[in-house]
């Protein structure tokens, strides 16, 4: 059996609020491996983003270890997470985040300033990455003159373009119509089939679900077990 790459044991996350302590997580145990497209589902408070956000070291646990390929997060400063993010981690969110005085190229090409490329290597990322959602022909627009479904299709171009280990997605149909959305999911589906990206999805949607290799449902914090697939 091949190592996961994402390794969650015995995890709870807790805050405090108003003086009372809010249980998000609560003892979670999952195993990812490489390839796997995870569907993390459940009703809204259920813990799906706060478990997103701890795979991409943005928040941490209180109890517990993640351990991303191979890195106990734990053990890395905030600086040191940073570094760590945009070298292994795609992210993708609900509301796109793109910015409105930039053109779909620039966009794109943000994670790539902070790495040593040069701008010819950047410009070659940059235009395969929009080649390959689909919107080669859009990269001088900006956000203002796209739809929400070419927006986030954009924001998924800026998740790959730094060809991450592992691709985060946040309700990434959350806010599109359901053409725009089949068309975000088909090319996840299709970046996790033919290029192998390793894909977490937090959703809601039964059908979103579908367009990934294994579901996993959370509850109040708890991990269901509900996939054999997967440790937990």
């Amino acid at each position: 059996m091949p190592e996961p790459i994402v390794s969650i044991r015995n995890v709870s996350k807790r805050y405090g609020r108003d003086g009372l302590e809010v249980v998000a997580l609560d003892n979670i145990n999952l195993d990812i491996e490489k390839g796997d497209f995870v569907a993390l589902m459940g009703p809204s408070g259920s813990g799906k983003s706060t478990l997103l956000n701890l795979i991409a070291g943005i928040d941490r646990s209180t109890e517990g270890e993640v351990e991303v390929l191979g890195t106990d997060l734990a053990r890395l400063n905030e600086s040191q997470l940073a570094v760590w993010r945009n070298r292994h981690i795609g992210y993708i969110f609900q509301t796109f985040n793109l910015i409105p005085v930039l053109t779909a190229y620039e966009n794109v090409e943000l994670p790539l300033l902070l790495t040593k490329l040069s701008k010819k290597e950047r410009s070659r990322n940059v235009e395969t990455a929009l080649e390959l959602v689909g919107l080669a022909d859009r990269m001088d627009h900006r956000p203002k003159q796209l739809s929400g479904g070419q927006e986030q299709r954009v924001a998924i171009a800026r998740a790959i373009v730094i060809d991450p280990d592992i691709l985060l997605a946040d309700e990434p149909t959350g806010n599109l119509d359901a053409h725009s959305g089949e068309e975000v999911l088909n090319i996840l589906a299709t970046l996790n089939r033919e290029l192998n990206k390793t894909v977490v999805m937090v959703t809601h949607d039964p059908n979103a679900a579908s367009y990934a290799t294994h579901e996993r449902h959370l509850e109040k914090g708890l991990l269901l077990k509900d996939a054999p697939s997967l440790a937990g």
